[in-house]
């Protein structure tokens, strides 16, 4: 069985952990994985019990200043970098991976180059095949065109396939990186990674259900359907299930919790693993538009109101959820709207709403799975 050494780093919410986990996921049928996980360990998270994980020191970052931080602190940052520089190569040389799966870099996380270039270095040596996995749109810079030219750079010195993880039919990678042609590598739409649809029973109450991903940022949408939570009462059956994501401050939570200690409404709680059993039994989701949460909200077909991140000049939510708003299926909210009256009003409004049905491709995780047989394949032949 050929071996996959498969890097994430998830420093923020927790999009790229549950994406990378749904294709490994779907690997591990035939290839022998090691996952390395740089970010936050998410108790519960479920992970195939044939997949060795490794978890290096943990980096996460502040959500306002985007400035790393270890998770242990009984480090600092530097003493981190090297330990997960000297674990990572250790690892690799250990395990033998015939492919090396990078995720996002050097799209992003360009931060961990001081573990990541000597691990594609030893990678290079060794003539192990090395593929970057990429979700559909990417964070654009202020310095576009020399954001750009580091990419080419590195995907061409050291990247044997690019797997653009969307349908262009939606959305080309060409909106967010222009230079699509200017690299040497295969490149492959694989189609959009999405968790399988669960099998649910009819729920005996309607539900609202509220998610912000990972909790580290949209606080303010979660404290605007608590404190909208008594006027919906009046006007709608439905519960209010909402989770606030494991990476909550623990401020912030308590808060959220003794605002909505009298509505017998609401349910707050942190986190589940079943978030998408939850999502297909409702009849509408509020959340942000990270790739994971649209993606179940187009698998399910549920109504949904979207606010989309915006922090830091963050774009890639605001593209997406702008591009199913004009298709009609999805309602876009803005910070204006989150206001209990006016917030109400929405909810109302886009529950009276059929839902709507979308056919993108995906098949993302089948098709990665193709996609790295070939590429192992071309190797034996070579």
């Amino acid at each position: 069985m050929k071996k996959v050494m498969f890097y994430c780093q998830h420093i923020l919410g927790m999009g790229h952990l549950v994406r990378s986990m749904e294709i490994v996921r779907g690997l591990s049928s035939n290839f022998q994985i090691c996952f390395i996980n740089g970010g936050e360990v998410i108790e519960g998270f479920e992970i195939p019990s044939s997949v060795q994980v490794v978890n290096i020191p943990a980096i996460k970052t502040d959500s306002e200043f985007q400035e790393l931080e270890v998770v242990d602190s009984s480090l600092n940052l530097e003493q981190a970098q090297i330990l997960r520089r000297n674990q990572l190569l250790n690892v690799f040389d250990q395990f033998q991976p015939d492919i090396l799966i990078i995720e996002l870099f050097p799209f992003g996380r360009r931060r961990f180059s001081f573990e990541l270039i000597p691990l594609l270095e030893q990678a290079k040596v060794l003539e192990t095949k090395v593929v970057c996995s990429l979700r559909d749109i990417v964070v654009t810079k202020q310095n576009q065109a020399r954001h750009e030219e580091k990419i080419c750079r590195l995907m061409n010195q050291y990247f044997d396939l690019l797997l653009i993880h969307g349908d262009p039919v939606f959305v080309k990678l060409e909106e967010s990186f222009s230079r699509l042609d200017d690299l040497s590598c295969d490149v492959h739409y694989t189609g959009y990674v999405a968790q399988p649809l669960p099998e649910v029973s009819e729920s005996q109450k309607p539900i609202i259900l509220a998610t912000v991903g990972g909790g580290r940022f949209g606080h303010e949408l979660l404290e605007c359907v608590v404190k909208t939570a008594p006027i919906l009462k009046k006007k709608l059956p439905h519960h209010i299930q909402m989770f606030t994501g494991p990476f909550i401050p623990e401020d912030v939570f308590v808060k959220l919790q003794n605002l909505a200690v009298n509505q017998t409404n609401i349910t707050v709680e942190r986190y589940t693993p079943q978030l998408l059993t939850y999502m297909k039994q409702a009849d509408l989701s509020i959340s942000m538009s990270g790739y994971n949460t649209t993606m179940n909200i187009l698998r399910t077909g549920v109504r949904s109101l979207l606010l989309p991140f915006t922090g830091n000049n963050d774009q890639e939510q605001t593209i997406r959820a702008e591009k199913l708003g004009q298709l009609g299926v999805v309602d876009v909210l803005q910070p204006d709207d989150l206001q209990p009256i006016q917030f109400a009003k929405k909810v109302i409004t886009c529950l009276s709403k059929k839902p709507h049905s979308i056919s993108f491709d995906f098949n993302g995780v089948e098709n990665t799975a193709a996609y790295l047989h070939q590429l192992v394949q071309k190797q034996e032949a070579a």
